[in-house]
């Protein structure tokens, strides 16, 4: 028999949707949304207006755009401690409370941005200012994505996993999406010193009245039984260690796999959608408001796409739908900037659009295989760790080397080389990966339950623990 025939779900999960899910789902959302319009707000503002308000102006446009972006990169580097912090606390007090503080935070800290003074007005206090500001926010997300996965993972039925998912990923694009309307609204109908002055602040005050919509929409659903079941169970066998040691002490695979599994999609989506602005805008001298409509459609498709690649990794496997994404991705930056440099309208938006097609394919199966290598007990701190800890050297720094590489050589080839070589990466992690599509949540707790119960009490029976080795080692 094999690990997949040991994994498979019981017959009465026919994959139906179980009662409340589109509720929870809809919760999710709500929240992602949310969080990921203040924070790809941030990303578009670093290079329209930030580079411009807060930073003392270098030798060329890409010196303070370089600024910014390292503000940026800020926010990544604050992700994993949120996601530290918040898995630990989400695992042992439940994922709803804590992503509805999370909410409150990056609300705060968005709304804040919009008040600061400019350089001009404060000098290098207003980066300082910047800088703080955007750590709260990348601390606050770093705990948001785990929860918010997790919330739907757990409640979905195990055939459907992939599916249900992936919908608070679509999140993300939709939270893009909105930004750029936002800021599409903005620069179209003021003055370009009305944005640089003013305008641009009202797109991050919006953030309370969004805040206070996806706040009230997660007060009206509860954590998954599952997780419930496994408090008790946790109770009863007194294990009370839910920190990032014990994740990476027991699942040290499941974590190092999602690290793998993220690189490169992490990068290919921020050079997709935030290098992308820079390299049109100061290479190509594309106007704002064009490249702008270009994202705000490319947004629309890849929201579409990633619940289809979720679809995909219930009906393949997670492991083939995932590596095609990421060969696909090596060969991006290759075609994609030539394409780019052509200027033609339709030709530019098809490259953006393609790139975050391939995204999607890795992108959309992302919840499901995480939540699958980790026992619902450490599950949240298992995720957010491999999920955020990535991000430092991954997205948060991709911008900063494009630019980099760009300014050094005056050409996008390295750049595509760069993007080879992290999707590369992925791809070893994603061969090395064990296939879990139709895996049982529970399956993986009864196995993790014997173990630790194993090296707690000595008297547990070989043959329960024999019994729940293979689905254990396939979590692991």
């Amino acid at each position: 028999m094999s690990v997949r025939d040991t994994q498979r779900p019981p017959d009465s999960d026919s994959g139906a949707t179980p009662s409340g899910l589109k509720r929870v789902v809809a919760a999710s959302m709500a929240g992602t949304v949310v969080e990921w319009y203040e924070f790809f707000l941030y990303g578009t503002a670093a290079t329209l207006v930030f580079s411009k308000v807060f930073f003392a102006k270098g030798t060329s446009d890409l010196d303070a755009i370089l600024a910014a972006f390292i503000t940026y990169a800020v926010g990544f580097a604050a992700r994993p401690l949120g996601g530290i912090v918040f898995g630990h606390f989400g695992d042992k007090y439940g994922r709803k409370k804590l992503l509805q503080f999370s909410l409150v935070l990056v609300g705060a800290a968005t709304f804040l941005m919009g008040c600061l003074p400019t350089f001009g007005q404060i000098g290098y206090w207003a980066p300082a200012l910047l800088v703080t500001l955007r750590f709260i926010q990348g601390f606050a997300v770093g705990g948001e994505w785990g929860g918010a996965v997790l919330l739907v993972a757990e409640h979905s039925p195990d055939r459907g996993r992939g599916f249900w998912a992936s919908w608070p990923q679509a999140g993300v694009p939709v939270g893009n999406l909105l930004a750029t309307l936002v800021l599409l609204a903005l620069t179209s109908t003021l003055s370009e010193a009305a944005f640089l002055s003013w305008g641009w602040r009202v797109a991050f005050w919006l953030s309370a009245v969004v805040v206070l919509v996806g706040y009230y929409i997660r007060t009206k659903v509860t954590d998954a039984p599952i997780f419930v079941e496994a408090q008790q169970q946790v109770e009863r066998i007194k294990a009370t260690s839910f920190s990032v040691v014990e994740v990476l002490k027991r699942y040290p695979r499941g974590v190092f796999t999602a690290m793998g599994l993220r690189f490169g999609e992490n990068i290919l989506y921020y050079l997709v959608v935030t290098f992308t602005i820079t390299y049109l805008k100061v290479h190509v001298g594309v106007d704002t408001k064009v490249i702008l409509w270009w994202l705000l459609a490319a947004h629309a498709v890849h929201f579409v796409a990633i619940p289809l690649a979720g679809r995909l990794s219930d009906r393949f496997g997670r492991r083939p739908v995932y590596l095609v994404g990421a060969v696909a991705a090596g060969t991006w930056g290759f075609f994609a900037f030539p394409m780019m440099d052509s200027g033609h309208n339709a030709v530019i938006l098809a490259a953006i659009i393609i790139g975050l097609l391939f995204h999607s394919l890795m992108y959309a199966a992302q919840p499901a295989i995480m939540a699958e290598m980790f026992p619902t007990r450490m599950r949240y701190s298992g995720v957010s760790l491999g999920y955020q800890v990535t991000s430092i050297v991954a997205g948060s720094l991709a911008p900063i080397i494009a630019v980099r590489l760009l300014d050094r050589f005056d050409s996008a080839v390295p750049i595509a080389w760069y993007l080879a070589g992290a999707a590369a990466v992925t791809a070893v992690a994603v061969i090395f990966a064990r296939e879990t599509r139709g895996i049982s949540l529970e399956s993986i707790d009864v196995a993790d339950a014997a173990i630790l119960a194993e090296t707690t009490s000595p008297a547990v029976t070989s043959t329960r623990t024999a019994a729940a080795t293979p689905v254990a080692e396939a979590a692991q």
